[in-house]
This record gives structure tokens, sequence and C-alpha cells, in this order.
């Protein structure tokens, strides 16, 4: 099983940013690319797709779900791993997100020294 260490991650709150940087990269020991919303992820995505990405589902300018599909379009990014990280509670939301071909669906406020953790388990569930 290939290892997860490239993680890109799409979010437009400052502080959920460096908090998320800190614990993945301190933490986690990943290698992490972040992006302030999602034109921006879909401007300037590396041409070598990360391993995993998290993305924030609700951004200005375009949002978590539309960055979703223009990524997938692409075809290095078409199986990489996508976590939706949402504050958006309900069931139906997650529900949503799943069946449009979200790996995963992780609720805000997360837990920063578990996120790393979390992600593991997420990347040997799919692999």
């Amino acid at each position: 099983m290939r290892e997860l260490k490239k993680i890109m991650h799409v979010e437009d709150d400052p502080d959920i940013r460096e908090i998320s940087r800190m614990s993945l990269e301190l933490v986690g020991g990943f290698e992490v690319t972040q992006f302030v919303c999602g034109k921006d992820a879909v401007d300037n995505a590396p041409e070598e797709a990360p391993d995993m990405i998290l993305l924030d589902v609700m951004m200005p300018i375009m949002d978590g779900i539309e960055t979703f599909h223009h990524l997938r379009k692409r075809e290095n990014y078409a199986n990489v791993p996508i976590i939706f990280v949402t504050a958006k509670a309900s069931l139906a939301d997650f529900s949503q997100l799943r069946s449009m071909g979200a790996t995963e669906v992780i609720l805000k406020p997360f837990e920063p020294m578990e996120l790393p953790n979390q992600l593991q388990e997420i990347w040997k569930s799919c692999n």
C-alpha cells in the first residue's frame, strides 16, 4: 500500500487553514498544499495530484461541491480521495456528499490532534 504523504487542503477560513496546516505537517508529517478558495485550487492545482484532498464545503466564489466536480474532470484527479470538511451537520448533507462521490465527510469543529489519524484511517479504507 502506498503511503499517504501529500495533502491538498482548500479552506477559506484563515484560522482553520492554519490549525489544519500545523496539525497535518507537525503532527502528521504530511506535505500540505493549501488554497484559500475553490477557484484558486482549480486554477492552481498541481499537475501531480496529491494523495488526498481536504475540501471545505461552504466557500465564496466557488463552493466545495463545484470545486469537487471541476477536480474530478481532470484525469490525474479522477480517483484521488476527497474528504469534505463541513460545519453542516445533517445526515442528509453527509449522504448527499457521499452519494456524489466524496470519500468521507469530517465535521467541523474537528480535533486537530486527531485529524492526521483520521486521515490515515480513511486512507487505509481506500487502499
